[in-house]
């Protein structure tokens, strides 16, 4: 489970306007979404052709990650601390 799910609100939901806004490279992480499966090939191709960083971020939160529920976004969550350890950390300092 990822930190913040026994308050009922998921990490990734509970920080998604953070995230969206501090994010700074989308694409490896699209990368290890859909080597686990939590995205599709179509979703990964329409959300990397997205110009700006945040309106990829937005697009991936509207769509798929709604789409893949609390197991998707324990997989999210896992990605954003290898690619973002030190967003995540200060986030989880924040509560």
């Amino acid at each position: 489970m990822a930190e913040g799910e026994c308050t009922g609100k998921h990490f990734v939901d509970k920080h998604r306007s953070q995230l969206i806004d501090r994010v700074s490279d989308v694409a490896p992480i699209l990368d290890q979404l859909l080597d686990e499966n939590v995205i599709r090939q179509g979703c990964y191709d329409e959300i990397l052709a997205i110009p700006t960083t945040r309106d990829k971020m937005r697009k991936l939160y509207s769509g798929p990650l709604n789409a893949a529920g609390p197991v998707g976004k324990d997989v999210f969550y896992k990605i954003l601390e290898k690619y973002e350890p030190f967003l995540i950390d200060e986030l989880k300092k924040k509560k």
